[in-house]
């Protein structure tokens, strides 16, 4: 094996991992005419690993394609019963889920046929008590008033949780009961679990139409993917 071929075989290590470097490169597409092409094409080589992480992405998705989309009763915006699902891991600590959420709510507006499922996912520090009284506001039918207050007044504290929970006009003795709950606990780890099945790393992460994104993708890539899921 040459130099040139020890390098190429050790960026599609990075690229893919060193099982699918040894698979490459004992495969035959390792011959010196394929060698040649990618080490005069390296820029195919990012092509090459978006391509396989996005097929990795669909690969995952598909082992919990129906139950991440089923959403923890009333955690959803928009309209309930639309025919076209979006899912939004999110995080009330985390600075990107605010900054998307005006685009969430854009994307609702402008799609009645859009419902959002949101699954929370507690990562930041000081944000799982959120998540809790997120759930707690959901099981009393007011989980979008709870959702909004709670990216106003944030980031998560146990000032700021009791204003949005007021905000939202919970049943504060019912809903400080259930955040403590079993059940509460379930739903969060049951969120972290498809989390980390869907190789997500951070929020928000997104699920819509068979892809997962991650990111604060912006307005105009989510309203792609709904158009793309609304035709698929």
């Amino acid at each position: 094996m040459t130099i040139r071929h020890y390098l190429l075989v050790a960026l599609l290590a990075l690229v893919f991992g060193f099982a699918g470097a040894a698979v490459w490169s004992l495969s035959g597409l390792g011959d010196k005419h394929t060698r040649a092409y990618l080490l005069d094409n390296p820029e195919l080589l990012p092509e090459m690993a978006d391509r396989y992480q996005a097929k990795q992405a669909e690969e995952r998705l598909a082992q919990v394609a129906d139950e991440v989309q089923v959403p923890f009763p009333g955690a959803v915006l928009g309209n309930p019963d639309g025919a076209v699902t979006l899912v939004e891991f999110t995080d009330y600590g985390c600075t990107y889920c605010k900054m998307s959420q005006p685009e969430v709510a854009r994307l609702i507006e402008q799609n009645p046929d859009l419902r959002v499922v949101i699954r929370e996912w507690p990562i930041f520090q000081g944000s799982e008590e959120a998540a809790r009284m997120a759930l707690a506001a959901a099981r009393q039918g007011k989980y979008e008033a709870f959702h909004d207050a709670m990216f106003v007044l944030g980031p998560p504290s146990a000032a700021s949780i009791e204003k949005a929970a007021q905000a939202a006009a919970l049943d504060m003795d019912a809903a400080r009961r259930f955040a403590a709950s079993d059940e509460a606990s379930r739903e969060l780890a049951k969120n972290m679990g498809l989390a980390e099945k869907l190789g997500f790393s951070g929020t928000p992460s997104w699920v819509i139409g068979g892809r997962v994104l991650q990111g604060a993708i912006g307005y105009d890539a989510l309203q792609d993917a709904v158009a793309a899921a609304r035709g698929s």
